[in-house]
């Protein structure tokens, strides 16, 4: 069988446990042969050597079981085809505030875990921003890697206060240029509050007929305290304070949010518990125009492990029915 190839080649290992019964059932036979002539006995067995036969090739067949053998049938190609999307979070200090359980920060994390397990061939890239902003994970379609990227995001990734979310959409529109989808999307996950007041100014210098902005307002126009936490226990310590000594209130900017998803032909969307404006933002998403990315080669193969295993059984079967017949002088 030219097209023989085997899926777990490194199961051959295995193959020491048959070694290893073989070399018990000779010295076991040795043992057992030499006591016999001490005490002047002969014993006949009829079957024995098949049956020992049988029990290490059964062993050998369930072991070619476990190595995987495939045929290879062919390749076949197989296009992908979807979005870019790059998803911008917020990580600045006031998205460590709790109007919104546990934090918003954490409801971020969450709505782009939710946005991931619902993504089918799109490609997905993550741009965290405060202060600055920097592209955490470039646009993949290997939603387990970006999930453990995820995972790492918190209000440390970057040093500084406030946040520019114009310069975080700057930075999107600039990775785009080295792709050619149909439908670009920025997806901004933030609580709006923009100290640089830049982000529709920026929106109107990189017009792409091809982009598409979302924005989730995450928080509550109450607002809420920015807690401060120690850097080794982690506990709370206190809530930041302006430069009076008056402690600061960050509230959720909606305006400032819908802003740019207008001038980005896109949506707003008010962040919820129960993340019904998940499901109508992948409604949206879903609606736009997709792009063949590339086109993978895939092997094709018919396994027949069960044949061996099969095999395997067999002849454990026939070993345990061989009758045993003792003859003994």
């Amino acid at each position: 069988m030219n097209n023989l190839e085997f899926k777990y080649p490194l199961n051959i290992f295995y193959l020491v446990i048959p070694v290893l019964v073989l070399c018990i059932l000779i010295l076991g036979s040795m043992k057992k042969e030499k006591i016999m002539k001490r005490i002047k006995l002969q014993d006949e067995s009829r079957f024995k050597l098949i049956r020992s036969i049988l029990i290490i090739s059964g062993l050998g067949f369930l072991v070619l079981s476990l190595m995987g053998p495939q045929i290879f049938k062919g390749v076949s190609e197989v296009e992908s085809r979807g979005l870019d999307i790059y998803v911008l979070i917020d990580t600045s200090k006031s998205m460590l505030v709790e109007d919104v359980k546990p934090s918003r920060i954490s409801r971020a994390v969450k709505i782009t875990e939710k946005i991931l397990d619902n993504l089918h061939g799109d490609r997905i890239g993550f741009i965290p921003f405060s202060s600055s902003a920097y592209v955490q994970m470039p646009l993949t379609d290997d939603y387990s890697m970006a999930k453990m990227f995820l995972n790492v995001v918190d209000t440390d990734l970057i040093s500084g206060g406030g946040s520019n979310i114009g310069n975080a959409m700057k930075l999107a529109q600039e990775a785009f240029n080295e792709t050619s989808a149909e439908s670009k999307v920025i997806l901004i996950l933030s609580d709006g509050e923009d100290h640089n007041s830049k982000s529709v100014e920026v929106l109107k210098r990189v017009k792409d007929e091809k982009l598409k902005v979302f924005t989730v307002g995450i928080g509550t126009e109450k607002g809420g305290l920015i807690p401060i936490y120690d850097p080794e226990s982690g506990k709370k310590i206190g809530y930041k304070k302006d430069r009076n000594g008056e402690t600061i209130i960050s509230k959720l900017d909606s305006i400032s949010l819908k802003n740019i998803a207008s001038e980005g032909n896109g949506t707003y969307y008010r962040s919820t518990v129960e993340g019904d404006e998940i499901d109508s933002l992948l409604k949206e998403i879903t609606k736009l125009e997709r792009s063949t990315f590339k086109s993978r080669k895939i092997k094709n193969y018919r396994q027949i492990y069960q044949y061996f295993l099969g095999l395997g059984l067999l002849f454990f079967i026939f070993a345990y029915i061989l009758p045993e017949r003792r003859n003994v002088k």
